[in-house]
Parts: structure tokens; C-alpha cells; sequence
């Protein structure tokens, strides 16, 4: 099964910009097999893998002559899993600088460390992307808008993990392995991880959380750590793009709540492997969760392959008025709630929200409108 990749027009118009091309997004998303399929058809690469340790010992404070070696005739380099080279800034700023006539490509499951290797040395030399499971617009391209609307709540509780869509009779040994041990391989290596059962109990409490505001002393107390360790743990497993947060949206209006956030999973299947339910959803007391944690993970998507500039926040009072997502883009602002049934609960937006903010649309996003937001 040959599904297209929304990324692939951005890295092709890139190609030949004289830039590295960097792509980072979570292990197993389909990284490595794109740039593969993309190298192939530009002609002659050579392939370094950063988990590979003879790989990682040749690339060990290789210099440009030392370099022009390992590259010989080749016209393109694509170093993957590149967090895990010593340097890799370095080495790819050198290849770039000073050897003519060769592609830069280079991926990565995790910024930790990458960041700070790679910003200084590629400052206006590198053209970054991110690369996550399947999006709703990539599987309704493949599948149809039929075939897709019914495979709706499969993607709610198995996600779209790529091995998850092409092995379906497999997808629940999948996401546990992913969830268990391989999606954290790289943080698991890290040497802030200094207990990784402490891990395993933040990453249940968060997923029994999503949609939820996440108090980060409650969290801590919750999971017998202070407080600093637990801030510590959830930046990490953002940087290995496990989770992400969502900040308040607070501009001066009174009792607006500035200073909690909200955390969601990158993949819906992820998120249940960790509570352990693959429950159909006719059985969850957690279907507006689910629906809330797919709406923002898919909507993230589409923003980022759509490279969209402005900012998206959540909004709340300490009166229980609340709006699941806000979009500002040119100073005006787009509202949205979820809501997996619009009959049940309030649907109404906040008239405090609105005569406060310069809002130009607002909007309540259930299974039956989910193509206006998503495509």
C-alpha cells in the first residue's frame, strides 16, 4: 500500500535550493522511507544511518578531506536518525560549505540536542520539516471520502501510525510495541531519563488527562517526583514528538486563566496503548476526549504541512468559560469547539470571549463538518 505523503511536493520544491534538508517527526511515520523514494529518483546517494554505530564511528570528527571521502562520486547524502551523530551540525555545515554539487538531507526522531547542534552552524543553510503519522487529508486522498468517513473510528482509537493502516490485523501489537519501548527509544537513551518507570507513570496520568488542564504540581504529586523532574520528563517526551502542549490564550481580560496548559498526544492509538483500551467506541466514557485529542493532533498537521505562520492557543476563565482552539493569524482570531455529539452540552461560545477578541469565525466541529477543518 503506496500512500502519498503531503510533505513530498514541500521536500521536491526544496531539492534544489542549495539548503539541507532537514525532516524530524516521531519514529516509524514513513521518515526514512520518503527520503529514500525521493533519493532514488534524483539518482546516485549514499545512506548513513545514525543508529547504525559503524556509521556514527566513520562520521566521528570527520573533517572535509575525510568527508570527500565518504561521499566519493555520490551526488546526495542522506544521514538519518541524525540526533544520534556527534557534530552533526558540523559535519553537515562542512558538506555544505565546501563540497560542491551534493544534496544535504538529514532526518530525525528527536530534537533532543539536535536543536542546539544544528541552529548555530546552519543558520540560513537548512530548510526544516516535519514529518507525523498519516493525516486525515492523506488518508482521504488514498481511500476516498466514503471509505474514509467509515474508517473514522479506527482512526480514533488505533490512530495512523503507517504500520498501523498497512498491517491492520496487526494494529494493536503494533502500538504497543511503539508504545512500550521503540517511540522512546531516543529518550530512553538520554541521560535525564534517570528512571524510566517515573516515565511510564507521567505518560499514563497525561493520557488519562487529554483535554484536560494538566497542573504540573498535582501531576508530581500524583506521581510521587517534584515537580522540576516531571517539567523535565514532559519537555523531553515532547522533543521526541510523543506529546505536545497547548498554551492559554490571555490578553489582559479579567479572570482569564494564563498559566496552565493543556497536552495532547501526537497519535490517538499511542494515547490508548498507554491506558491499554482498544475499545470500540460504542463502550468508551472517553469518546469526547478522543475526539478533542484527534481534532488538535490533525488540525497541528495540517497547519504544519501547510506552513501556516500564525499562533493557536485554547481559552479559559477561572468561571468555566472555555474554547477548545483558537487560531490568530494578522491579529484576528478563529474559534472552534469539538464536539463529538453537538446535541449534548453547551455548544454556545462565550459572549465574554467574543466581545473581547476581534473573532471572525467561530465554529463547532463534529463528525459531520470535520472536512471543513481538516481539508
Amino acid at each position: 500500500m503506496s500512500i502519498q505523503r503531503k510533505l513530498r511536493n514541500h521536500l521536491i520544491s526544496k531539492w534544489d535550493s542549495g539548503k539541507v534538508i532537514l525532516v524530524t517527526g516521531p519514529r516509524q511515520v514513513g521518515k526514512t522511507t520518503l527520503i529514500h523514494s525521493l533519493c532514488r529518483e534524483k539518482g546516485n546517494y549514499l545512506f548513513l544511518n545514525g543508529d547504525d554505530p559503524e556509521d556514527r564511528v566513520l562520521l566521528e570528527d570527520a573533517g572535509e578531506k575525510k568527508l570527500r571521502q565518504i561521499i566519493g562520486d555520490h551526488t546526495g547524502i542522506f544521514i538519518d536518525e541524525a540526533q544520534r551523530i556527534k557534530n552533526i551540525g558540523i559535519l553537515l555545515k562542512i558538506i555544505h560549505d565546501r563540497i560542491d554539487n551534493v544534496s544535504v538531507l538529514a532526518s530525525g526522531s528527536s530534537v533532543i540536542g539536535l536543536n542546539e547542534e544544528i541552529n548555530e552552524p546552519l543558520t540560513g543553510r537548512k530548510c526544516e520539516f516535519n514529518l507525523f503519522p498519516f493525516s486525515w487529508e492523506e488518508m482521504n486522498q488514498h481511500f476516498g471520502y466514503l471509505e474514509n468517513q467509515k474508517n473514522l473510528s479506527s482512526y480514533l482509537i488505533y490512530g495512523m501510525y503507517p504500520e498501523v493502516i498497512t498491517h491492520p490485523n496487526e494494529k494493536e501489537d503494533i502500538l504497543k510495541e511503539l508504545s512500550k519501548s521503540y517511540l522512546y527509544k531516543d529518550l530512553l537513551q538520554h541521560k535525564g531519563i534517570r528512571k524510566p518507570e517515573l516515565l511510564d507513570k507521567i505518560l499514563l496520568a497525561l493520557a488519562l488527562q487529554v483535554g484536560q488542564e494538566v497542573n504540573y504540581n498535582e501531576l508530581a504529586n500524583l506521581v510521587r517526583a517534584d515537580r522540576s523532574t516531571v517539567e523535565e520528563y514532559i519537555s523531553l517526551l515532547e522533543k521526541t514528538y510523543v506529546i505536545f502542549r497547548l498554551l492559554p490564550l490571555s490578553r489582559n481580560i479579567r479572570n482569564e486563566i494564563s498559566t496552565s496548559r493543556k497536552i495532547y498526544f501526537y497519535d490517538n492509538g499511542i494515547r490508548n496503548a498507554i491506558i491499554g483500551d482498544f475499545k470500540p467506541l460504542e463502550f468508551r466514557q472517553d469518546i469526547e476526549a478522543l475526539w478533542e485529542n484527534f481534532m488538535v493532533s490533525e488540525r497541528i498537521k495540517k497547519l504544519r504541512y501547510d506552513d501556516w505562520s500564525g499562533r493557536y492557543y485554547f481559552w479559559r476563565t477561572y468561571q468555566q468559560q472555555e474554547i477548545d482552539w483558537i487560531e490568530e493569524s494578522d491579529s484576528k482570531f478563529n474559534a472552534f469547539e469539538f464536539k463529538w455529539n453537538p446535541k449534548k452540552g453547551k455548544s454556545k461560545f462565550s459572549k465574554t470571549f467574543l466581545a473581547n477578541y476581534p473573532v471572525e469565525l467561530t465554529s463547532v466541529i463534529s463528525p459531520k463538518n470535520l472536512d471543513e477543518f481538516l481539508l
